[in-house]
C-alpha cells in the first residue's frame, strides 16, 4: 500500500464521522429551536408571550431559519393571526395531491403555525402559504424566491434544502466575454397568418460563422434572468470552453400585441403547421440573415414542460432538420402518440438530452420514453432532480443539455 492509500485508509473513516458529526448537529439545532417555539406557550401574560413569539420569529428568520432544515426535515413556519394555515406547492403538487399533510398546527397560545414535512436532502422546491383556506401569500419571513410560470410567471417562496446547491453556470460573470441578445424582433408568418416575436443570442466571438445553433421555445421565459437565465449560461459555458461558441434563436410564443395570450398550448402540442412554419419558412429565414451552420448536425431544439413535447416532436418528425433534442420535463401525458412517432430503429441518428424533476413533475414519461429510445439508433442522455416541475429546476439543467450536444471535440 502506497503512502496516499495508507492516508486515504485514515481520513476517509474520519471524514465519514466528520459528515455524520454535522448532521446529527444540524438536527440538534432544529429540534432545539422547535423546543424554544413550543415553550412560549408556557408564558403566561399573553403581552409578554406575543412579545417573545414575534421576536423568536423575526430571530429565526434573521438567521435564514425559516423554514428550518436539516438532513432530510424541513420545518414551516407561519406567524400571524389566522384561522387556518397551510402550505402547498411542488410537494403536494399544488394542492391536487392530497395524499400530503399540508395543514399546519398552531402552538397553543400563540399566533405561530408549524408544518414538518420530510424530503430528500438536496430537494429545491416552490411553495406558498395558505391562509383561511383561500388566500395565498409569499413566506413573509423567507426571502428566498424562484419566479415561474407561463409568460413571464410570479414569484413562489422557494425551499432549499441542505445539500441543494446553485448551479455556478446560472451566476453572472463580469471577467467574461459577453454575447448580445437582440432586441425583440418581428416575424410575419404566411404559414401561421400571425406574427411572432424573437430574440438572437450571437455569442462573444471575433468573427461569428457557421455557427451551430439551437432554437429555443418559450424564448421569453428561457432568457428571463429570473427564469431560464440562459444568456448567462451560454457566455459561462462559452468562457469555460465547455462548450463551442453557439447561436440561440428564443422564440415568444405570446402574441406581440397581446401578451396576455400565450399560443403556446397551440404552438407546442405536436402541431404539424407550426413544425411546417419552422422548417420552410423560419429556419430558411434566419439562415439566410444570420451565420449559422445550416446542416442538420449543428441543428438543435429546447424546450421544457409541452415546449420539452415540441422539442422531441420536431427532432423525430425531422430529423433531416434537427439533429438533437432538448427536452425538459416533457407533458408527453398530453399526447401520448409522441412515444410510437419515436418509436422507429431506423430513424437518422439523433442525440436527445432530457431532464425530469422526480418531485410531481415528469419522470414517468421521461424514463418511458428512455426504455423507447434504448431501442433505436439514438444517443440519449437522462437525468433526474428532487424538485418538481419548475423553472428553478429547468434553470438548474440547460447547462448540462448544451454540454451534452455542443461540447468541444
Amino acid at each position: 500500500m502506497n503512502c496516499l492509500s495508507q492516508k486515504m485508509k485514515f481520513l476517509l473513516p474520519a471524514l465519514l464521522f466528520w459528515c455524520m458529526w454535522c448532521n446529527a448537529q444540524s438536527y440538534a439545532t432544529l429540534q432545539s429551536e422547535l423546543a424554544k417555539l413550543h415553550k412560549l406557550a408556557e408564558i403566561n401574560d399573553p403581552a409578554e408571550r406575543e412579545l417573545q413569539s414575534k421576536n423568536a420569529i423575526e430571530r429565526l428568520a434573521n438567521m435564514d431559519m425559516i423554514p428550518m432544515t436539516a438532513q432530510d426535515s424541513a420545518v414551516f413556519i407561519y406567524y400571524g393571526e389566522a384561522k387556518s394555515v397551510e402550505w402547498t406547492g411542488d410537494f403536494n403538487r399544488w394542492g391536487f395531491d392530497k395524499s400530503f399533510n399540508s395543514k399546519g398546527k398552531r402552538i397553543s397560545g400563540t399566533n405561530i403555525w408549524l408544518l414538518r414535512a420530510s424530503f430528500p436532502s438536496d430537494a429545491r422546491l416552490d411553495y406558498k402559504v395558505i391562509l383561511n383556506d383561500n388566500l395565498r401569500i409569499l413566506d413573509p419571513y423567507n426571502k428566498r424566491l424562484q419566479w415561474s410560470g407561463v409568460g413571464g410567471g410570479s414569484p413562489n417562496s422557494e425551499l432549499r434544502m441542505p445539500a441543494y446547491k446553485d448551479d455556478p453556470a446560472q451566476t453572472y460573470r463580469s471577467g467574461i466575454a459577453h454575447g448580445t441578445v437582440s432586441e425583440d424582433i418581428l416575424y410575419t408568418s404566411s404559414k401561421l397568418s400571425y406574427q411572432i416575436t424573437y430574440n438572437v443570442y450571437i455569442p462573444a466571438v471575433a468573427d461569428p460563422k457557421n455557427l451551430p445553433v439551437v432554437y429555443v421555445t418559450d424564448g421569453y421565459e428561457y432568457l428571463h434572468p429570473q427564469l431560464g437565465n440562459m444568456a448567462t449560461v451560454l457566455d459561462n459555458l462559452i468562457a469555460d470552453n465547455k462548450i463551442v461558441p453557439i447561436a440561440a434563436i428564443f422564440v415568444d410564443h405570446r402574441e406581440p400585441a397581446n401578451r396576455m395570450n400565450n399560443r403556446r398550448m397551440d404552438e407546442l402540442v405536436m402541431n404539424e403547421n407550426y413544425l411546417n412554419f419552422f422548417v420552410d419558412e423560419f429556419i430558411p429565414y434566419l439562415e439566410a440573415t444570420y451565420p449559422f451552420d445550416a446542416r442538420a448536425e449543428s441543428r438543435a431544439i429546447l424546450g421544457a414542460s409541452v415546449g420539452g413535447l415540441n422539442a422531441t416532436y420536431f427532432t423525430f418528425a425531422r430529423p433531416d432538420i434537427f439533429s438533437k433534442a432538448g427536452i425538459q420535463s416533457p407533458s408527453y401525458f398530453t399526447r401520448p402518440q409522441i412515444y410510437a412517432l419515436c418509436d422507429n430503429p431506423d430513424l437518422a441518428p439523433i442525440t436527445v438530452s432530457m431532464t425530469s424533476g422526480l418531485i410531481h413533475d415528469a419522470s414517468d414519461g421521461g424514463r418511458k420514453m428512455t426504455k423507447i429510445l434504448e431501442n433505436n439508433s439514438c444517443t440519449y442522455h437522462y437525468r433526474e432532480t428532487n424538485q418538481g416541475h419548475s423553472w428553478g429546476n429547468w434553470r438548474d439543467t440547460i447547462d448540462d443539455i448544451l454540454v451534452d450536444f455542443f461540447a468541444p471535440k
